[in-house]
């Protein structure tokens, strides 16, 4: 699948957005490893913090059908003002993906920003830092 064929997924979710608070309307396309893409987007709750986050659908959807190797997301708002996922779907993306994958944001005007999971995450929590945590050390082993 091309660049654009992954941001054009990405934006055939916005008119699929329950956005009926904030208006903002996210949509996402994942690339999995064998090459089939899932889709999400954002779904809002009265209640904020119970929203689901567009790439939380997509990964989601995607494990639930035994895809747990991604090599590419998309993410376009409803503004095409180049939307970033956010921390906590960071961290999910860093559960299941390597520092390297990367995430193409939709600018509009056949116009993306690319970055990596790493670039946006560095850091990230994982097996290791937990198991270092346990050990009290870093991941040096300190």
């Amino acid at each position: 699948m091309t660049e654009n064929q992954l941001i054009a997924a990405a934006r055939e979710m916005l008119s699929d957005a329950y956005v009926p608070y904030s208006k903002y309307r996210v949509g996402a396309a994942l690339e999995t490893a064998d090459g089939s893409v899932f889709v999400g987007c954002n779904i809002e709750n009265a209640n904020y913090s119970n929203s689901l986050h567009a790439e939380e659908v997509a990964i989601a959807e995607a494990v639930k059908n035994g895809h747990t190797e991604f090599v590419r997301l998309a993410v376009s708002s409803g503004v095409r003002d180049g939307v970033t996922p956010c921390g906590m779907c960071r961290q999910t993306l860093a559960e299941f993906c390597p520092e390297s994958l990367p995430i193409v944001c939709d600018l509009g005007r056949e116009q993306v920003a690319e970055y990596t999971l790493g670039e946006l995450l560095p850091n990230t929590i994982s097996l290791e830092t937990l198991d270092a945590a346990d050990r009290g050390g870093d991941t040096d082993g300190r």
